[in-house]
């Protein structure tokens, strides 16, 4: 008897499920996420329940059609949450990060030291005394000049000299720190500055995988087989460029800023940042 030949049914974009290229990149991505969470005593369920609002949250406010207002059943149709559970998970979810009061009066100390002209010679950090005298700045003009509570010059001091931020030299003159370019001190700093880098690395590469336009700057240089003695090498062209390169965008970026106060257009911000990551890999082992 023979045989009918049915036409396959085409598959539809749904059907098909997500490109296997992003789902490889995802498990990439995930596997030194899932080392931290372990690492820090955030299990699945935690991270789940997590997974849940944000997607919620996010479903809600980025995926609305023509400026409507989100229904639960939709919500559920995008993310395959039931809908009882999307009606009790659309609650406000505070989604920002919060930069650490003490971060953010350090930064704009940092900042100020190292573009404006009052602290500068030839483009370079000036030492400074740790009080003014006449027309001379000094480290009280810093922390005067940015702060606006009542914030104690030797607290400041004695928190960046334990920090590595700031050192004297043998004329008694406050000299600052490469380090100082790495603000991150605490666990608090640390973790805000992971969030909003990688906030916005991957926010920047999920608009490129979307095509959007213009695409956003996106590079990296990688290589594998390099010994130790290399790694050293380019490890230390790397803080001299990097760091260089980071000054020069700082720089310009603050003179902009200032240019831009008042421009109701001046609303946007950027996140131009370097880092660099090295690993010894044995065959078969996995990233992260």
């Amino acid at each position: 008897m023979a045989k009918s030949h049915q036409p396959k049914k085409q598959r539809s974009a749904r059907d098909a499920g997500p490109p296997e290229s992003l789902i490889n990149a995802l498990v990439v991505i995930f596997r030194p996420l899932v080392k931290l969470f372990i690492r820090h005593q955030i299990n699945h369920t935690y991270i789940s329940q997590l997974l849940k609002s944000i997607y919620v949250n996010v479903a809600e406010q980025e995926f609305q059609v023509d400026g409507t207002e989100q229904t639960d059943s939709r919500i559920s149709m995008l993310t395959g949450i039931h809908r009882r559970e999307v009606k009790r998970l659309r609650v406000p979810l505070d989604a920002s990060l919060v930069m650490p009061e003490n971060l953010s009066v350090g930064t704009q100390m940092l900042t100020t030291w190292v573009t404006d002209p009052r602290f500068l010679d030839e483009g370079t950090p000036k030492i400074l005394p740790k009080s003014s005298k006449g027309e001379d700045v000094g480290f009280d003009t810093l922390v005067n000049s940015v702060s606006k509570q009542d914030l104690r010059v030797k607290v400041v001091l004695e928190d960046w000299l334990h920090h590595g931020l700031v050192n004297f030299n043998d004329e008694g003159f406050l000299v600052l720190q490469s380090e100082a370019f790495v603000t991150e001190t605490g666990f608090d700093e640390k973790a805000f500055f992971f969030g909003k880098n990688l906030h916005d690395h991957i926010s920047a590469g999920s608009h490129n995988l979307a095509g959007g336009k213009p695409p956003q700057f996106d590079r990296s240089v990688f290589y594998n087989k390099l010994t130790t003695e290399s790694i050293g090498i380019i490890e230390k062209l790397i803080e001299d460029k990097g760091m260089e390169t980071l000054k020069v965008v700082n720089k310009k970026a603050n003179e902009l800023q200032k240019l831009d106060r008042g421009d109701k257009d001046a609303t946007h911000r950027i996140n131009f940042g370097s880092y660099f990551w090295v690993e010894s890999k044995r065959r078969g082992e996995h990233n992260g």
